[in-house]
């Protein structure tokens, strides 16, 4: 594998937390809504429902349904305990101590034992062992249901794009020209300069990311929703009661404003900048969120997308956001990392190779 290559797998990957919440604390709360769901909604000081506190969104459940399940949307009891009992067993195993002399180059972990997203993340410079990862342990219950995936449409699948739709391809979905482009800093990822986080957890709509980091703290007033998001401490704020903005600046995250129905917080956003497109949309993107209590341990979140330039008609998916069993800490991105500089500067090396054999090669024709 090429060396520049190598070490931008394990630079995406090496921005971890000093602390998080125990894997099969946060599990638990994923496992089941809360047995008093039926309880009095909690309020805010402005007679709302009360929204704040540290949610998390780490699940076992994908966006997209695996393609064998076709048209079901809910697992089966024994589907859910067979799943949930091998990661449970995962995480066990690759809890244990890494034997310092088994050769493992960086303490990898063997990738047979590993499921393969996290195998081919370690990259051929060793990745990380279970123990530093938290993607969830437990299927995404939704009003209790066992959900196969996160999107709500027939097939659990994205629509089809309309003829006129600009390709998908060519998006890069951490922003910046990442894998291979080392001309300079700006082209690489935005999660490898710290700027955001790689996947989708800070959105709109918010994804977890299927490997750390997928907490959140919401914090709530009559004027704001602001949305703390673990990974790389990304902060959105939504002005409750706000209009967009119409002089054509696209910040990180979009433009959101917010409004109440009822007892559901509805957050539109716009101008949504390029490097942050999903699945190719982005110019024409509306996002609108929907936040509601479903008993006092869970949120109900619910995403639409909107693109008339890309799809025939809205569509979208849900989960349920579930208590975090402890709170979000400073996010240290990348500190004492110089892998950067370091394939930039390989990069600039192998220029000049190349330069000095052509110029060899033209003198000695």
């Amino acid at each position: 594998m090429n060396r520049a290559l190598i070490l931008a797998v394990g630079t995406a990957l090496c921005a971890a937390p000093i602390v998080f919440a125990s894997q099969l604390a946060v599990a638990a709360d994923a496992k089941a809504p809360d047995a008093k769901a039926d309880a009095k909604t909690p309020l805010a000081s402005d007679g709302h429902p009360d929204l704040g506190g540290f949610w998390s969104n780490a699940t076992m459940t994908p966006e997209r349904r695996p393609a064998k399940l076709g048209a079901r949307s809910t697992y089966t009891p024994e589907e859910v305990k067979k799943m949930e009992g091998a990661v449970a067993q995962e995480v066990v195993e690759g809890n244990k101590p890494t034997d310092p002399n088994s050769g493992a180059e960086g303490g990898k972990e063997d990738p047979a034992k590993l499921r393969p997203e996290f195998a081919a993340a370690g990259g051929d410079v060793g990745g990380y062992n279970r123990g530093w990862l938290d993607p969830g342990s437990a299927v995404m219950r939704v009003h209790g249901e066992p959900r196969t995936s996160f999107l709500t449409t027939p097939d659990g699948q994205y629509p089809a794009r309309l003829p006129t739709a600009a390709p998908a391809a060519g998006f890069a979905r951490g922003g910046g020209g990442g894998m291979g482009s080392f001309d300079n800093p700006e082209n690489r990822s935005l999660g490898e300069r710290c700027i955001m986080g790689f996947g989708r957890n800070a959105g709109p709509p918010m994804l977890p990311n299927g490997f750390y980091n997928n907490n959140y703290q919401f914090l709530q007033t009559k004027d704001a929703f602001v949305i703390e998001v673990e990974m790389v401490h990304d902060t959105r704020v939504v002005r409750i009661g706000g209009t967009h903005r119409t002089d054509g600046v696209r910040p990180w995250m979009g433009d959101s404003v917010g409004h109440w129905e009822g007892n559901t917080l509805v957050v539109e956003t716009t101008n949504i900048p390029q490097t942050q497109a999903y699945n190719g949309s982005w110019k024409d993107l509306k996002v609108t969120e929907r936040f509601s209590r479903d008993g006092k341990d869970r949120v109900l979140y619910q995403y639409s997308i909107d693109d008339p330039t890309t799809w025939a008609k809205p569509w979208g998916g849900e989960y349920e956001f579930y208590k975090l069993n402890g709170q979000i800490y400073e996010y240290a991105c990348h500190e004492g990392n110089y892998a950067l500089p370091g394939m930039l500067g390989g990069a600039r090396r192998q220029e000049q190779e190349a330069a000095s054999k052509g110029a060899a090669a033209k003198g000695g024709e």
